[in-house]
């Protein structure tokens, strides 16, 4: 008998607008769908990730085509036609299958090549297919390397080592500037989306306070709240820069907010300590003349917009080391997947040489009087050796693939055909 088929159906970013995947059937978390999955008729494993940039069915199947009729049904019920789902919904197979996989768990297919999120939500779905026991042998499998070679491509290469959004350049640059950011306190200057980002990014590497300046307290104070920092008005922040060592300016004011002559007497008090400010607004909120300040470093969001660019052309190349490494263990885990179809032949193999064996020994020993145990293991030693050295040939015509113009189904069934193995079987089962 052939193995099942490994098959993955999946949209994404990439492939599908937003008005298509918004028509997707699924219900809200893992355990609904995953039992609606194990109620399609040709479905032996399956396994499903979905969060808001994609939504992945792998399973294995002997009728690949009829099954994938039944998961599109699952996915999209009637809401999408037929035709339309064609174009949208990509399709792998075996190979391709596992090769797109470990694409997705190394953030190679991701929005943003490089981030590490998407390994979490690969390892959270894994989690319920497996309490779900959904996954088996052949997933279980597949699932736990494609954590591995996540894994190997960031310990091998530097594709999650420089920022590509701006508020992660942000805190790249302070690091640069402060080396550990531990112990060191940020204030916001307003209340944008950008910055706060860039400030959950810059409490995630360690930073001690946060300190919200805005306009309007209420909002200062609910911002403040949400990293347990403390909230102040606009106009105390000249006071605030002496206890600060980041300041991320995103206001919405029409001119600068603080001048060269507003920091330079603040340095003096800071004992020059050094400061860093980014400003991301547009208009800029800050005099450029800042600059000029000794320890005083001054980025805009034109110099993060350079950073991000760097370093997408860096991650870019680390992105050829790492489909080298996907290659390499897609390669290793379809030799696996040809073993399994090669192992039941094999089993069958020795079973039936051990038999004869048996048998022959029995025979052979019941005919000798007076055999000392020594003597009767010398003689099980050598039946054992001449059955190994006789299956040597078929084992390794089987396992290797030595001969292009014979592939593997024929092999095995030329191997059960001439020992028999199938009436071997079956004369068993009578």
């Amino acid at each position: 008998m052939p193995r099942d088929s490994i098959v993955l159906l999946g949209v994404n970013h990439k492939t599908t607008p937003l008005e298509i995947r918004e028509k997707l059937a699924l219900s809200e978390g893992y355990e609904n769908p995953l039992q609606a999955l194990a109620s399609i008729d040709g479905i032996n494993e399956h396994y499903l990730v979905s969060t808001c940039n994609r939504v992945e069915v792998l399973y294995t199947t002997v009728n690949p085509e009829e099954t994938k009729q039944k998961v599109l049904k699952f996915l999209f019920g009637d809401a999408v036609a037929q035709n339309d789902l064609d174009k949208y919904v990509y399709h792998y197979e075996n190979e391709e299958a596992v090769q797109h996989l470990f694409m997705v768990a190394s953030s190679l297919d991701s929005m943003i090549v490089g981030e590490a999120q998407i390994l979490g939500q690969l390892k959270e779905a894994y989690r319920y297919a497996s309490e779900q026991r959904a996954s088996g042998t052949v997933l279980n499998k597949l699932l736990h390397k494609s954590f591995f070679v996540a894994k190997r491509v960031r310990t091998e290469t530097k594709i999650g080592a420089s920022a590509v959004s701006i508020s992660y350049a942000a805190v790249e640059l302070a690091r640069k500037i402060f080396g550990q950011l531990d112990n060191k306190s940020v204030m916001l200057v307003g209340a944008g989306e950008m910055a706060e980002l860039a400030a959950e990014h810059l409490v995630g590497q360690g930073v001690a306070n946060v300190v919200v300046a805005n306009r309007t307290l209420e909002r200062a104070v609910k911002l403040a709240r949400r990293f347990n920092g403390q909230a102040v008005s606009l106009d105390e922040l000249i006071d605030q820069l002496e206890h600060v060592d980041i300041v991320i300016s995103s206001t919405g004011a029409t001119g600068t907010i603080l001048s060269k002559n507003d920091v330079k007497p603040v340095m003096r008090e800071r004992r020059n300590r050094p400061i860093f400010f980014i400003d991301i607004a547009v208009p800029r909120d800050l005099d450029q003349n800042i600059n000029d300040l000794d320890n005083v470093y001054l980025y805009d969001i034109d110099d993060l917009h350079n950073v991000v660019e760097m370093n997408r052309a860096e991650r870019d190349r680390e992105a050829v080391k790492a489909e080298r490494i996907v290659a390499e263990e897609t390669l290793k885990f379809s030799h696996w997947l040809d073993n399994m179809e090669v192992n039941p032949t094999i089993v069958d193999l020795r079973k039936m040489a051990d038999e004869i064996c048996r048998v022959e020994l029995e025979k052979t020993i019941g005919k000798i009087k007076d055999i000392s145990p020594r003597q009767q293991k010398s003689i099980e030693k050598m039946a054992s050796a001449i059955m190994a050295k006789m299956l040597h040939n078929p084992m390794q015509f089987l396992k290797t693939d030595n001969s292009r113009c014979v592939d593997r189904r024929e092999r095995i069934t030329t191997v059960r055909d001439i020992f028999q193995l199938d009436d071997q079987n079956d004369s068993t089962e009578e």
